[in-house]
């Protein structure tokens, strides 16, 4: 049994944590009780720790506080989502602790572990139990405890891995949401996973070597067991390639979600220059036409598996391009080539007193808040949360002394709030603005006056904000059972500030419903913004049946291109 770890072993347990992070990104992803297509938290944790996972690899350290610091570091320019900044913070306490250190021992690293559990729950403005919150703190303390009574390393992670999955167990008791979905925390989940694959880098269960397969490159096309061969009936098409990137700073999350819509066993990993795809998919063709959009194909490898395992079957070799491995093995060198030319963002000097970044998705809202006087434009929000690095990258172009953020969805504010110190170090100060809806931005950019001072201007965007009721329609991801409602994947779904209102299958039986809960506010001001998947001619119709409910009030139609929603609906 190890009593200290040094910057190696640290270093293998991150990696390994990744990998296995990325292995039950899915069953994380599927404990979301809310049935709307969603950042999701498996992803969101995933993308975060994939984030310090790449700078390891970059990188050799002599001590753990240097390797722990390139974590913390890398973990809070790549959190995404609530969920992957609380893991940023947990890691940043880590940090904190083993300043100093080139070895920890048992009580160091526990001690540490604690930290971060402190350090999270000094960020997040209303903690909430239940959560993985709940499952860090009551697992840190556990182990602590166990370092206290003289235990070494690896049985303190036992014996905080044993405490966390008994809290993890009782989170459905505590989350009243939970409770109604009969599941556990996701976010809670994820930390288990990392720990557990942390004591297994420690026990010498696994290694960096065996996990980085799983995770950057495809698994096997065909299945060979005891003589057993599985002959594909779909997705028969093993899809590799590489494509340089247009900008470094370019965002693959939508990339990503249509690509998982194609086809399965995805994998997509990337530097700043580069990055690789494996997907199974019958329309190999539209993968790489699509993913040409991000950049210039380079190099493409496509095999028929389902030819392949027939093949076999018929005992004959099976036909295949280079060897999948020696393949990979050639765009790592390729991409290691091309790390000497990395590029440093822009940053742009105060040119004026405020400037104004604001997330949202679709080109139709993009250029709306131009039009508004936005200077950044960070493309993201429902299924695609940005990166505090994404919204840093936005501020750093913005020549201002003084930024307003404007996240415009609830899982995106956290990410944002992180900018504040990163930016300040550059001399501009940051100020998040708290929307959680996009219609929310627009009315709080609406209210903003370039001639009163920053705390009138936080005061007045803020309000204005919180006087907009924001109605969502969109469909179900999943079957669902939600709140006393029966969902069906496929079906209409409308939201009101968040709350589900119901699933429906037809839009006229929607709009009447929700035009009955619209009424309770006595909305004078009305927009409704149509997404991509939405015809002008159908918009304008739901606006005259919004029309009809409310004669007094001025409904505008406007052509938001967002994805995910159909309808996003501001009322005032």
């Amino acid at each position: 049994m190890k009593n200290y770890i040094d910057a190696a072993a640290f270093g293998e347990m991150i990696l390994c944590a990744d990998a296995a992070l990325h292995a039950n990104m899915q069953a994380i992803n599927e404990l979301n009780v809310f049935p709307v297509p969603d950042g999701d938290t498996g992803t969101n944790m995933g993308l975060t720790l994939n984030n310090a996972a790449s700078e390891l690899r970059k990188k050799s350290f002599s001590t753990i506080d240097e390797a722990a610091a390139c974590v913390a570091s890398a973990l809070l320019r790549g959190a995404r989502g609530n969920s992957g900044v609380i893991l940023s913070l947990l890691f940043r306490g880590i940090s904190r602790r083993l300043k100093g250190l080139d070895t920890a021992g048992a009580e160091e690293f526990t001690a540490a572990m604690n930290e971060g559990v402190d350090a999270a729950y000094k960020a997040v403005m209303k903690p909430a139990e239940g959560t993985i919150l709940t499952v860090s703190r009551l697992a840190s303390a556990a182990a602590a405890q166990a370092a206290g009574s003289g235990s070494d390393l690896e049985t303190c992670l036992v014996c905080a891995i044993r405490v966390g999955d008994k809290a993890l167990e009782d989170t459905v008791n505590q989350n009243p949401v939970l409770k109604k979905a009969g599941v556990v925390d996701a976010g809670g989940m994820g930390y288990l996973v990392i720990l557990k694959a942390m004591l297994a880098s420690l026990r010498g269960e696994i290694s960096s070597a065996d996990s980085a397969v799983s995770y950057d490159s495809a698994e096997e096309s065909v299945v060979f067991e005891e003589g057993k061969v599985e002959v594909p009936e779909k997705n028969i098409f093993d899809t590799v390639y590489i494509v340089r990137k247009a900008r470094f700073d370019v965002d693959l999350v939508p990339l990503r979600q249509y690509l998982d819509s194609i086809g399965d066993s995805l994998v997509i990993s990337d530097d700043d220059e580069i990055f690789k795809v494996h997907v199974h998919t019958d329309i190999p063709g539209q993968a790489l036409t699509e993913s040409q959009k991000y950049g210039s194909l380079e190099l493409a490898k496509i095999e028929n598996m389902r030819t392949q395992a027939l093949d076999k079957l018929a005992g004959r070799k099976a036909q295949s391009t280079d060897d999948l491995e020696e393949v990979d093995k050639e765009l790592d060198e390729l991409a290691e080539k091309q790390k000497n030319g990395e590029s440093e963002c822009d940053f742009a000097a105060p040119t004026k007193d405020y400037g104004i970044v604001t997330v949202c998705a679709g080109e139709g809202m993009a250029a709306l808040f131009r039009d508004l006087g936005a200077d950044g434009i960070v493309t993201g929000g429902q299924t695609m949360n940005p990166s505090t690095d994404d919204i840093l990258l936005q501020i750093d172009r913005t020549p201002a002394s003084t930024v307003f953020v404007f996240p415009n969805n609830k899982n995106i504010i956290m990410a944002a709030e992180q900018t504040v110190p990163l930016a300040a170090e550059k001399g501009k100060k940051v100020v998040v603005i708290p929307t959680k809806t996009v219609p929310q931005g627009v009315s709080a950019l609406l209210s903003f006056n370039v001639d009163e001072e920053p705390e009138q201007l936080t005061a007045d965007m803020t309000a204005a904000a919180g006087n907009v009721h924001t109605a969502m329609v969109t469909y179900a991801a999943r079957d669902s059972e939600f709140d006393g409602h029966s969902i069906h994947a496929g079906e209409y779904l409308a939201l009101l500030d968040g709350a589900l209102l119901g699933s429906y299958s037809s839009l006229p039986t929607l709009f009447k419903e929700l035009n009955w809960a619209i009424n309770d506010f006595s909305p004078e001001f009305i927009t409704v913004y149509y997404g991509a998947d939405v015809a002008e001619s159908d918009a304008n119709e739901a606006a005259a049946t919004i029309t009809g409910c409310f004669p007094d009030a001025e409904v505008s139609v406007v052509n938001g291109g967002q994805p995910v929603y159909y309808y996003m609906i501001s009322v005032e």
